[in-house]
């Protein structure tokens, strides 16, 4: 069977204050094919850690309760009846799980990233170099320090010289450990220690170790990457380099980027490549979430050729506007008394 292109998910989430988790509460598929929808059935208490009891109906299915795991908004690779039921899956031709396998594989990097040990191992295998919050950074590093040459870190370095000139990354042993840290290139002997470069470094580490990874050894698959808040504890200049950097990876990778960020000068870094005729504005997609109060609404903002935008909500990064028009209003008020 050849699974369809284009298809349409709708999700509704539903969050159980008793269970302190959420619930994919209903789940349709379009397709050309046809739809299928799965709609939670509520429990008297919290079932299976991974799945929940679902009715689902489909133009080609019979009507059956089954219980399913969800993995983020898909449902998980596996589905098992309840003892009570048709004992079938949602997808009994296979379809569900091919909408999970024609999608980029999926990786996400959290905010507050983990602060790097002052000293770390070598390990005996490359660490997992997918973990969510950057744990992991140091011992890659290591291991690439000692197993790899290096090959790594001189990528990073190649980053760092662009938008953090005078520093370089480097690994240096401590008796039967080591430590990562930053190098002077202008004074000699002097290293700061990862954990006293500042916290925005720390931050933002995770982050080129990955860059770095994907672009020395691009991914075979394609890959959704989603982050969030990027920009914490950063300088605006480096936040600003930060927008450079994911653009040259989506130019260089097969990687593809969701990122939830509160910088606009993230964002006007990326309207003026657009201006500047170095990124196709269809590369970019921004979405706005209000608030409502009981929901949310996803809005796109659409960007044309000249880095303009076609909506921006009301008060959002007006901060640096508002406060330069009152400190103006203030001198010309200060101005006038002094002149009486």
């Amino acid at each position: 069977m050849t699974f369809p292109l284009t298809i349409g998910i709708d999700v509704t989430i539903q969050n159980v204050a008793e269970w302190h988790s959420q619930v994919v509460s209903r789940w349709t598929l379009r397709s050309p094919e046809g739809t299928t929808s799965l709609e939670w059935i509520p429990e008297d208490e919290a079932g299976e850690e991974d799945s929940h009891p679902y009715s689902v109906t489909g133009n080609d299915l019979l009507s059956h309760v089954s219980s399913v795991a969800f993995k983020g908004l898909l449902p998980a690779n596996r589905s098992r009846a309840m003892p009570d039921d048709l004992t079938r899956s949602p997808f009994p031709d296979g379809r569900g799980w091919l909408v999970r396998a024609g999608l980029d594989r999926i990786r996400h990097l959290g905010p507050f990233r983990t602060r790097p040990n002052r000293v770390g191992r070598l390990t005996a295998r490359l660490p997992s170099q997918d973990d969510d919050s950057g744990t992991d950074t140091v011992p890659i590093l290591i291991y690439d320090h000692v197993r790899r040459g290096g090959r790594l870190i001189t990528k990073i370095n190649e980053y760092l010289g662009e938008h953090i000139p005078g520093w370089e990354l480097e690994v240096v042993p401590r008796y039967d450990a080591y430590s990562v840290g930053l190098k002077s290139k202008a004074t000699a002997g002097l290293w700061v220690p990862a954990t006293d470069t500042g916290t925005g470094v720390a931050q933002v580490l995770p982050i080129l170790v990955r860059r770095a990874r994907d672009e020395l050894d691009p991914p075979v698959h394609s890959i959704l990457e989603i982050v969030e808040e990027p920009e914490l504890h950063l300088h605006p200049s480096g936040q600003a380099a930060l927008a450079d950097l994911y653009v040259t990876a989506t130019q260089r990778t097969p990687v593809r980027f969701l990122i939830e960020t509160h910088s606009e000068t993230f964002l006007l870094r990326l309207r003026r490549r657009v201006a500047e005729g170095k990124v196709d504005p269809d590369m970019i997609a921004l979405y706005f979430v209000e608030h409502t109060g009981v929901s949310a609404t996803v809005r796109r903002i659409n960007v044309d050729d000249l880095g303009n935008v076609d909506y921006w909500p009301q008060g959002i990064f007006a901060e640096d506007f508002e406060e330069t028009r009152a400190l103006a209003a203030a001198q010309l008020g200060r101005q006038d008394t002094d002149a009486r």
